[in-house]
């Protein structure tokens, strides 16, 4: 399971995931309190990406990122017409 520590080559490898098969994908969000950390993982079930901070200014970030798959999850037009004007 990759462990990314470069917020950039995270989501571009979660976005290749994701359009590769949008019905498959699923996306976790999990804070942990005592740490102070916030993860995000991505996952097919095969491939499985995560990336984790305890960084204020990441949680903003990670809240767009998220934001932008739900907005492709529930969207009628193309995926990756839609992917790549964000």
């Amino acid at each position: 399971m990759p462990h990314y520590q470069a917020w950039e080559e995270f989501t571009r490898a979660a976005e290749k995931l994701y359009l590769a098969d949008p019905m498959k994908v699923r996306v976790v969000l999990k804070y942990r309190h005592c740490d102070g950390n916030l993860c995000i993982k991505v996952t097919d079930d095969v491939a499985c990406l995560l990336y984790s901070t305890d960084q204020a200014q990441d949680v903003k970030k990670i809240e767009k990122f998220h934001s932008q798959l739900m907005r492709l999850m529930v969207a009628k037009e193309s995926r990756s017409a839609a992917m790549e004007t964000d």
